[in-house]
């Protein structure tokens, strides 16, 4: 079952099907002209950020909602930034994990993922539906809430999943000490983030030291990292570059693309961030 589309994207917007509500967002990257001008006529609720942030028809969307992408469901909420709490760009890596996790499981051997600025948990439940044990790791008390809710909403309430608010560096330094490794790594770093304890992250500051503890927590066989950003310039070359340096010496293979959001075969497809994936095997 698949509960989202991208309906027509340009002028600068959005329009996505969310279950049954139509909502229509900015988006820089939509530079050409609208395909179906029409269909946006239909939106259930509209988002700028023309005069500040702000929702048109917010009264019509419910306080939450609940869709299921791919055998996976996520609840979604029109917060005041105009996010949903679902990044369906990254539909292709959560089959990826899920099939790449679901195929080392049926080799008999244990997995064991961390889930870094792990958001509402569409990669932790990707792992965890493959059968991992995950960590998953987030600044924000109330999107750690958002995620542990989206696991008992998939019946995974009871699952290896460990729910982790802390600072990245902080987190992963400790891990280290404790003498943790991990076979799989996830990351999608902000452009620029803020913790409960006025920590900051900057993309450009921090990345490296960020993957070199990631590497430093691979286990000695791992499965995977996968690295991905919505940062403007970080392109699938620019990743695949760091990461290349980052796991010198490790082996393996990689892989890098553009993330995007799709929807009918007619529909263009609209470049929402980057990834690059590394396989050891």
């Amino acid at each position: 079952m698949n509960d989202y589309e991208l309906l027509d994207s340009g002028n600068g917007a959005k329009l996505e099907r969310f279950g049954d509500l139509i909502l229509a967002r900015p988006c820089a990257q939509a530079v050409w002209q609208k395909q179906r001008p029409t269909l946006w006529k239909r939106a259930d609720a509209s988002f700028d950020r023309e005069e500040g942030n702000h929702w048109h028809g917010r009264n019509r969307l419910p306080k939450e909602w609940a869709i299921d992408v791919d055998g996976t469901k996520f609840r979604l909420s029109g917060t005041d930034f105009g996010h949903l709490g679902i990044f369906p760009e990254q539909r292709a890596q959560w089959a990826w994990i899920k099939d790449l996790v679901r195929a080392a499981k049926a080799k008999k051997r244990p997995v064991r993922v961390l889930n870094l600025f792990a958001y509402s948990g569409g990669s932790t439940l990707a792992a965890a539906h493959g059968g991992a044990e995950v960590c998953h790791v987030d600044a924000s008390k109330g999107m750690v809430q958002w995620a542990r809710n989206n696991a008992t909403l998939n019946q995974l309430e009871a699952h290896p999943i460990r729910w982790i608010i802390d600072d990245v560096h902080k987190f992963m330094n400790r891990e280290l000490r404790r003498g943790r490794k991990y076979d799989g790594i996830i990351l999608d770093p902000p452009t620029y983030g803020r913790g409960g304890n006025g920590e900051t992250y900057k993309i450009e500051r921090d990345l490296t030291e960020t993957l070199r503890l990631c590497r430093a927590l691979l286990s000695d066989d791992p499965l995977f990292l996968l690295l991905s950003a919505h940062t403007p310039g970080h392109t699938p070359i620019v990743l695949e570059n760091i990461l290349t340096q980052a796991l010198r010496g490790l082996g393996g293979s990689f892989s890098a693309g553009e993330m995007c959001l799709t929807g009918a075969e007619d529909v263009f497809k609209l470049p929402s961030g980057a990834y690059v994936r590394w396989t050891h095997e």
